[in-house]
Formats: structure tokens, C-alpha cells, sequence
């Protein structure tokens, strides 16, 4: 049987043997670091995206709180500039509803002002520092058009010397026969609650 290799042929190309040994590793340790780079920094990208996302997120919030107070802020100083914060004066009531009524021509104008409850808020709702209260006012009045009566609701509404609001309203037509007559054509039942503010007692005060 004829050798392929004799042993001189064996140790002629054991270094070439060696080489290619060491090339075959060398290529796996490349692949492998390859392999391991790469999923490291696809590890990384993904810690960045995820630490990318968690700060856009806290960023989304501190715009949505900041847009969130500065929306109470104003709110409070509407209900500031409204009277929300007024104390009730029943006068301040009267002289406003007299004015509004020779404002808008009522023909005639009856109030009756209920005694100042706790407001019963939605859900029972409750604030530590501060008491809401409400009195409820029932007016009564004719005028000739609906329009004279809407206008007189809307600025009462709208008065910075109170905060009213309406509860209902109720019109009817008036029975007239004198059609070119100026008389009142349009009666009207109003209810509408008188809403303040009042501190707590010792809301404030140091235990």
C-alpha cells in the first residue's frame, strides 16, 4: 500500500497545518466577536430607545402638568374676577338686579333670595380648605320680547359681582287682545343659585 504523506511529507507541512489551524480559529473568534458586537449594540440601541421613549414620556407629563396648572390657574382667576370669592352681600343683589331690569326694560321684577345652604356638589364632593355655598333666587318678571329676558339672564350670568348660575327658566307667552299696544308680552319664572366661596374655620391655623 503506497503513503500519501511520509512523515518528512507530515513535518514539511505541519506548519502549514498550523497555519490553517490558526486561520480557522482566528476566522471563528472574528465571527463570534461579530456576532457579539452586533448584539451589543443592538442591546444598546434599544436601552437608548427605551431610555429615549421614558424621556419623551416624562416630558409629555411635565407639559400636561404644566399646561394643567396653568389651565387652574386661570379658571381661579376667572372665578376670582367672577365673585366667586365675594362674600354675599344681598344688597350688592339688589342694586344689581334693579339696574339690569331698567337696562333691558323689564316691565316688572319680583325676587325672592332663599337662605344661604352648602352647596351639594357631584359625587359629594368636598374641599379641605374652603366651604361652597349657595342661595337660590327665584325671579319673576314680564317684558315685551323673549330677547329682553334672555339678555338680562346672560349679563346677571355674567356679573363680576357675583357668581350666578341657572338652575331653569321657564317662559310663556302672555294672553294680550291689544296687539300694537306696548304691554308685556312675555312672562317668565327664573331660578338661579348664588354660589360663594367661605373659608373653613382653622382651615389655616397651625394645629
Amino acid at each position: 500500500m503506497s503513503e500519501v504523506f511520509s512523515k518528512e511529507g507530515w513535518r514539511e507541512l505541519a506548519g502549514a497545518w498550523i497555519a490553517l489551524v490558526a486561520s480557522v480559529i482566528a476566522a471563528g473568534v472574528v465571527v463570534a466577536g461579530s456576532h457579539w458586537y452586533r448584539e451589543r449594540e443592538q442591546r444598546e440601541g434599544a436601552n437608548t430607545a427605551s431610555r429615549l421613549k421614558e424621556a419623551r414620556s416624562r416630558l409629555d407629563n411635565a407639559r400636561r402638568e404644566r399646561d394643567s396648572l396653568q389651565e387652574s390657574a386661570d379658571v381661579f382667576r376667572t372665578l376670582v374676577d367672577r365673585g366667586l370669592l365675594q362674600t354675599e352681600h344681598r344688597l350688592d343683589l339688589v342694586e344689581l338686579v334693579n339696574e339690569l331690569r331698567a337696562r333691558h326694560q323689564l316691565f316688572a321684577l319680583d325676587y325672592e333670595v332663599s337662605p344661604q345652604r352648602p352647596l351639594t356638589l357631584a359625587g359629594n364632593r368636598a374641599y379641605p380648605s374652603v366651604d361652597v355655598l349657595a342661595s337660590r333666587v327665584r325671579l319673576r318678571l314680564t317684558a315685551l320680547h323673549e330677547g329682553d329676558v334672555l339678555a338680562f339672564i346672560e349679563e346677571l350670568t355674567n356679573s363680576r359681582q357675583g357668581f350666578y348660575t341657572v338652575d331653569r327658566c321657564r317662559l310663556r307667552r302672555s294672553d294680550t287682545t291689544q296687539a300694537d299696544a306696548v304691554v308685556p308680552r312675555v312672562e317668565a319664572e327664573c331660578f338661579v343659585e348664588w354660589i360663594t366661596l367661605r373659608e373653613k374655620r382653622g382651615a389655616n391655623r397651625p394645629a
